[in-house]
């Protein structure tokens, strides 16, 4: 009995951790909808998205809408490299002592946030927000259908800016 209960552990154990990420294996657009509420008892749908667009193979542009109890949200966009496996996005606009370092990691059937001393959090959420262990299952990854329109965007424009892929910054960043 001791056995098996080992076997398992280490299988659960297994499944948690990292494995690397190629942007052609997770490109797309990931949603899923949830029961939230406000804190005077109102209730309402809530949906979480994370969009990953391959840039080249190294580099990946990537937008995180987040939503959580009481209207509190995390929102960012950029341009993210693959490093180490995972996907690394350091915004230049980075303020204060610790620094806004977002990883995008694949543990078992999930894509996870991992937000390096919270820093993201303070920089793009709100205060009930976190970017830290938040996840996406990869069965819920779809085509990006309205592909012109994202492309058309101000945040991927910064974000090619951002990797001098572009002109100035669109106005309003």
């Amino acid at each position: 009995m001791k056995v098996i209960v080992a076997i398992l552990g280490l299988a659960a154990a297994a499944a948690l951790t990292a494995a690397p990420i190629a942007i052609d294996g997770v490109i797309g657009v990931y949603k899923y909808r949830f029961d939230n509420g406000l804190a005077d008892g109102t209730a309402y749908k809530s949906e979480n998205v994370l969009e990953i667009v391959e840039v080249s193979t190294r580099q990946a542009y990537v937008r995180a809408h987040l939503e959580f109890f009481n209207g509190h949200i995390c929102d960012i966009s950029g341009a993210a490299q693959l490093e180490n496996g995972a996907l690394v996005y350091r915004p230049h606009e980075n303020l204060g002592h610790d620094k806004c370092e977002l990883t995008l990691q694949r543990k078992g059937d999930k894509i996870v946030f991992g937000d390096k001393n919270f820093a993201c959090k303070t920089m793009y959420c709100g205060a009930r927000g976190s970017f830290n262990g938040e996840s996406f299952s990869l069965s819920s990854r779809r085509p990006i259908r309205y592909m012109p329109r994202l492309l058309a965007s101000s945040q991927y424009a910064a974000a090619m800016h951002e990797l001098g892929l572009a002109g100035p910054p669109p106005k309003g960043k």
